[in-house]
């Protein structure tokens, strides 16, 4: 079997993504939910890719390779999408935390002040425990730290998603403070963040640190 990815001719097994096709020939594709310790989501598409005949664009993280199937991850349609994504993004959340995100931003001549007089989504700063602060003001909706404290990695769910649409976001159970959950603070959540949602304070307590009611309020 063998794709063509951006004109090379790329040997593949059945059952590989795109993502992994491409890379193995040294090809780059942008990604945000994907991380290689947890399943892909396929939540961001900042992946997608150009698939000839297909009448949308795919995300190469999940899409399955196909004997033949030609692939562009280059083409202007796929940099057009994935230009408005990062500027939605930036929009909404804070990404100056987030170095992968404004890597691509500059690749892609991204404006991330084309939407500026969008709604922002504004949270309060949770420092509820001695190890790490969840600033939700830089969380883009990956999803990874839930992922990790679930079936990924911890096993602990401690984390989930609450909230529709504008008003989803990464949530404890009930709202509870985090040392009031199931965490067992074992930092996968932080390790697996991209844009400094979840930031490490230090690896010992800090009897200093202010506490915050991590009960935030319903929209």
């Amino acid at each position: 079997m063998h794709v063509i990815i951006d004109g090379q001719r790329v040997p593949v097994t059945e059952g590989m993504t795109i993502l992994e096709a491409a890379e193995q020939v040294g090809i780059h594709i942008p990604r945000l939910c994907y991380h290689q310790s947890l399943t892909p989501a396929a939540i961001c598409r900042l992946c997608v890719v150009e698939w000839e005949g297909a009448r949308t664009l795919v995300p190469a993280c999940v899409a399955r390779v196909q004997d033949g199937a030609v692939i562009h991850t280059e083409s202007e349609r796929v940099r057009r999408a994935r230009r408005t994504i990062l500027e939605l993004l930036a929009s909404t959340v804070d990404l100056s935390e987030a170095p992968d995100l404004l890597a691509y931003a500059a690749e892609l001549n991204a404006d991330l002040d084309r939407f500026a007089d969008g709604a922002r989504r504004e949270f309060p700063v949770y420092d509820d425990n001695p190890f790490y602060i969840r600033d939700y003001n830089k969380c883009v909706l990956c999803q990874r730290c839930v992922q990790a404290c679930g079936n990924d990695m911890q096993f602990t769910y401690a984390l989930t998603v609450s909230g529709r649409g504008f008003y989803s976001r990464i949530d404890t159970f009930y709202h509870a403070p985090m040392p009031e959950t199931t965490c067992v603070f074992c930092g996968n959540c932080v390790a697996v963040c991209p844009t400094g949602a979840l930031k490490e304070k230090g690896p010992f307590p800090s009897p200093q640190s202010p506490v915050l009611d991590a009960r935030p309020s319903e929209p």
